[in-house]
């Protein structure tokens, strides 16, 4: 029996990166936290601590400094520049994956007008991609992943949950008008790294939120799927989709003590409370089913999202 290092990867997590463009009067501003790993050959730098392969993370870390000063374009844009340059820069580097989360920022409002250059943080949604060049085996591939993070949304009506089994630890009761809220994550693949992402990311979003808004859902994961499905009808370009969405349980407060109803059907207006946690976590892949299957582009992505 022998003991041998299995796969790696390593590289500079977390470069924050705060890009301003000033050559007019109306500046432009992009924030993004961008992570990069190197794969290849690195056996040595484990075994027996020589570094002559190791592209440092400092290196790392400083190109992507110099790569936002030419500008930084889409979130998959930049990740393909520096995925790209990483993989082909050394022999020994046989793969590059980058991920990047983008900030969104609004124009503050003055007497009615965005103002040229102050801005406001948004919510808390953030946009993701994830790019991984691989040419391991002789052949190079490039994988793209967008993707968001935190988009909250919430029905006040026009969902229900019944007809589930019980047993004797079930205390849950049936409904036929509810809440339903979640805060989804989710990544999609697309089938060519050649596009305008701008584009094709509004519109995914927009189809995840019209499809959320319109289906009468009789459980989260009919809405999961309904809109996984819409968004991969609606953008041809997108071969897979994956969702993660919490259910952001709201209860009806029971005000029976106080001599109040709270009941849909009963009364117009009602009061909820917000459970945080435990939570149900309903999570799924949509596909083509003739989309051929990448998990290179997966690796290092936890879970389903």
């Amino acid at each position: 029996m022998a003991i041998v290092l299995g796969p790696n990867q390593y590289g500079k997590a977390e470069v924050r990166v705060v890009a301003v463009d000033r050559s007019t009067p109306r500046h432009s501003l992009v924030d993004l936290n961008v992570s990069s790993s190197l794969r290849g050959d690195f056996t040595t730098a484990h075994t027996a601590g020589d570094n002559a392969h190791v592209l440092t993370t400092d290196t790392q870390k400083n190109t992507v400094f110099a790569f936002a000063r030419d500008g930084v374009g889409s979130p998959e844009e930049f990740g393909l520049r520096l995925a790209r340059h990483f993989a082909g820069s050394h022999d020994w580097i046989t793969g590059a994956r980058v991920a990047v989360e983008s900030y969104g920022w609004d124009r503050i409002a003055v007497d009615g007008q965005p103002h040229d250059h102050a801005f406001r943080r948004t919510g808390g949604e953030v946009r993701t991609a994830v790019v991984t060049v691989d040419s391991s085996g002789g052949t190079l591939r490039t994988h793209v992943l967008a993707g968001l993070t935190d988009l909250v949304v919430l029905k006040t009506t026009g969902s229900e949950f019944w007809g589930f089994p019980r047993d004797r630890f079930t205390t849950l009761a049936e409904t036929r008008d509810r809440i339903l809220a979640t805060a989804v994550t989710a990544r999609w693949r697309y089938a060519t790294p050649e596009l305008d992402f701008d584009a094709c990311f509004d519109g995914v979003r927009t189809a995840l939120l019209e499809t959320f808004a319109a289906t009468h859902s009789l459980a989260l994961q009919q809405s999961l799927f309904a809109m996984g499905r819409t968004a991969l009808e609606q953008n041809p370009d997108v071969a897979e989709i994956r969702l993660s969405m919490p259910n952001r349980h709201h209860f009806l407060q029971d005000l029976s003590a106080f001599g109040l109803g709270n009941s849909p059907g009963a009364d117009e207006r009602l009061v909820y409370y917000a459970d945080d946690r435990p939570y149900g976590l309903i999570e799924g892949t949509v596909l083509r089913d003739d989309a051929a299957p990448a998990e290179a582009a997966w690796l290092g992505t936890p879970g389903f999202c």
